[in-house]
């Protein structure tokens, strides 16, 4: 979803609302600091004028004590901004960190089906890591500017009004016009920076992953010369970005240039015309020439923004989209006792995938789906899981309606295998215990030896605490698989879910794992589905589907 800038920035500055005392805080030492900084210019020019016997409305003793004063006060109060304001940015990002994996959660899979991993990868990462420049760099800077700006008018303004309606007109000029039209002409660079980025993270990450893949065909170079395109794409979109930035800031500068020259020689008519004295002269310019910093800030903001806006927005995308199966609580617990399939139709977009699938899946009993590879067997399992709503019929648990059964008890009554174990960068131990956290050591292995994989982690050189790399890429396929069950055997869910659990292992292994599915079937429904059909021998009944329908 596009959203204006104006927008993105509202939705932003609502998350500051926990830290708004910081944010005051900043803003006022901000505030204080740029006010140090113009008047040490200011007095300077009082104490110069003092030794030159003009009139001025301070001695050279107070000048210079002021000076001193003056700069002291300014480093420590840039300091204090800058930590008030990094310290809002930091916690304001392990706020918004917080919220994304909470909305991937919601949204989880089936929203991220579709999302390229590498592209979600560069939101969680760079794309939030970005929204510092917005809340270290914009929020304060901006409040700061225009309260400034206020008071420098007022200051110029007091020798004569005309001065401080130069004064506006300047500093309207090189914060608001200049960055507007920055902006504009940066048009959607910003979002197309960002979406190329995303895309070129994802083919990294591919061709990661591929790498095995790659080298066996000879495809290294293809993929070097795609990345190459990629890169380049990317180049040239942040060369124009870069190019539109300097055009920003020489046009910032020569429009300051432009104004201190206005006011110095509207400040040099009114002398002559009497309305002002010398020093009515000097001041007004000095000041304006030495106040343009914080509307400078937001100058160079013009530009820059744009890519924090599109990284905002691509945040907020994740924050606002609506997961496709709303979770279920506050239904009375459910326990287990059978499951059904009833004229069950489910279609992904326009290609039908399920049409009027029926599946009776008694307590205690194996069941066997099986069918050709995109007949829609594992989708049927997703549905059985509540991954996705069915479009016709109804799937059913103890005979309730699934959308009627609590979330929490549906994830403690099921355990799903997939046909590819997701493994993470930790020990075997943590990687099996995830199914259940309060697992003890003989739960572990005594899971571990039903799924046939206890004696090949004692082969290991630490055992249980032995790190598995990332993707689990040290270990085989079958080795996976295996602990993927040992997962499901460890869950201990009255109705396990099992995705082809047998197809990257050998018939040794194979015929135990079926062993001890079969010596469960009293406490567990399995419901398995495989094309292999010495797998399929422990099944009560099988059922096959062929293009969708039951046959």
């Amino acid at each position: 979803m596009k959203r204006s800038g104006l927008k993105v920035m509202s939705r932003l500055i609502g998350l500051v609302k926990p830290l708004t005392g910081y944010m005051v805080l900043a803003v006022l030492m901000g505030l204080a600091g740029h006010l140090c900084a113009a008047f040490i210019t200011i007095f300077g020019v009082f104490g110069v004028l003092s030794v030159f016997g003009a009139a001025t409305p301070v001695s050279v003793n107070t000048v210079f004590v002021s000076i001193l004063v003056f700069a002291a006060a300014r480093a420590g109060l840039r300091y204090a901004e800058q930590a008030c304001n990094h310290f809002i940015a930091f916690k304001l990002l392990a706020l918004i960190r917080d919220k994304v994996f909470r909305a991937l959660r919601r949204l989880c899979p089936a929203k991220l089906d579709d999302r390229g991993k590498g592209d979600l990868i560069s939101v969680i990462t760079s794309d939030i890591e970005l929204l510092e420049v917005f809340y270290a760099h914009t929020i304060s800077p901006f409040a700061i500017a225009v309260l400034f700006t206020v008071i420098m008018c007022l200051f110029i303004g007091s020798y004569h009004f005309s001065l401080g309606i130069i004064a506006i007109a300047a500093y309207l000029s090189v914060g608001v016009i200049i960055p507007a039209v920055a902006s504009k002409k940066s048009g959607d660079q910003g979002m197309i920076f960002r979406k190329n980025s995303g895309e070129l993270s994802s083919f990294v990450l591919d061709s990661l992953r591929g790498l095995p893949e790659i080298i066996q065909y000879t495809r290294g170079s293809k993929r070097l010369e795609e990345m190459g395109k990629m890169t380049d794409v990317l180049t040239q979109t942040e060369k124009k970005m870069k190019r539109n930035a300097g055009k920003n800031a020489a046009c910032t500068n020569s429009v300051i240039l432009l104004f201190d020259l206005l006011m110095l020689i509207s400040a040099t008519l009114l002398y002559r015309s009497g309305h002002v004295d010398f020093v009515g002269v000097l001041i007004p310019t000095v000041a304006l020439f030495s106040s343009f910093g914080p509307c400078v800030a937001l100058a160079a903001l013009g530009s820059t923004l744009q890519n924090t806006f599109a990284a905002g927005n691509r945040v907020l995308d994740i924050l606002d989209d609506t997961p496709v199966v709303t979770k279920t609580t506050g239904m009375p617990k459910t326990e287990f006792n059978g499951a059904q399939a009833q004229n069950v139709s489910f279609s992904y977009a326009s290609e039908l995938i399920l049409d009027n699938i029926c599946v009776d899946v008694s307590r205690g009993s194996v069941v066997g789906i099986t069918g050709r590879s995109g007949c829609g067997k594992s989708t049927l399992l997703k549905l059985f899981m509540r991954f996705r709503d069915v479009n016709d019929g109804s799937i059913k648990i103890s005979g309730t309606d699934i959308s009627q059964v609590n979330t929490s008890d549906l994830r403690e009554m099921e355990s799903f295998v997939t046909q590819e174990t997701q493994l993470f960068h930790d020990s075997i131990k943590n990687n099996l215990r995830i199914a259940k956290l309060d697992a003890t050591e003989e739960d572990i292995i005594e899971a571990c030896k039903k799924a046939s994989v206890h004696d090949f982690i004692l082969s290991l050189p630490k055992g249980y605490d032995t790190m598995v790399g990332e993707l689990g890429d040290t270990l085989s396929g079958g080795e996976r698989q295996r602990l993927g069950l040992a997962r499901a055997f460890l869950h201990d869910a009255p109705l396990m879910l099992l995705d082809e659990p047998t197809s990257n292992l050998d018939s040794l292994n194979e015929a135990v794992i079926l062993r001890s599915l079969y010596k469960e079937k009293q406490d567990k429904t399995v419901i398995l589905v495989s094309h292999r059909p010495s797998t399929m021998k422990i099944a009560k009944r099988v059922y096959q589907i062929c293009n969708g329908r039951m046959s």
